[in-house]
């Protein structure tokens, strides 16, 4: 009959190992908060860059957005989103989330539009 081996004393979880969320995955969670944030126009799709130090990530997004609209508002609902979904699915914090107004759109503007005058904001 043979003894039974002893077995390895456990470890505890928060030693086994760690677990690193790349940037660019960061960056797709961002994005898709501000898509979350703002009904966006067709083919306007919010992009983000992060840059991820310890568990601290900085975000910046680029945004296309109708004009006239309140402009301040919909970035502090970006902002507000993307802080809180990138701290719930990465578990990061988010001190800073710039954001950058690439273009305004007008109804004079906007894809689709009825022909007429040929209006760019910039």
């Amino acid at each position: 009959m043979s003894t039974p081996r002893p077995l390895p004393p456990r470890v505890p979880p928060a030693e086994r190992g760690a677990l690193r969320i790349a940037d660019r995955v960061v960056a797709k969670i961002a994005a898709q908060a501000a898509r979350e944030a703002l009904d966006t126009l067709p083919g306007a799709v919010p992009h983000a860059t992060v840059t991820v130090h310890h568990d601290i990530a900085r975000v910046r997004v680029s945004l296309e957005l109708d004009y006239p609209s309140d402009l301040a508002a919909q970035c502090a609902a970006v902002r507000e989103q993307v802080a809180r979904r990138v701290q719930q699915c990465a578990a990061m914090a988010v001190p800073e989330v710039a954001i950058d107004i690439e273009h305004l759109h007008s109804a004079h503007t906007r894809p689709g539009a009825p022909a007429g005058r040929d209006r760019r904001l910039r």
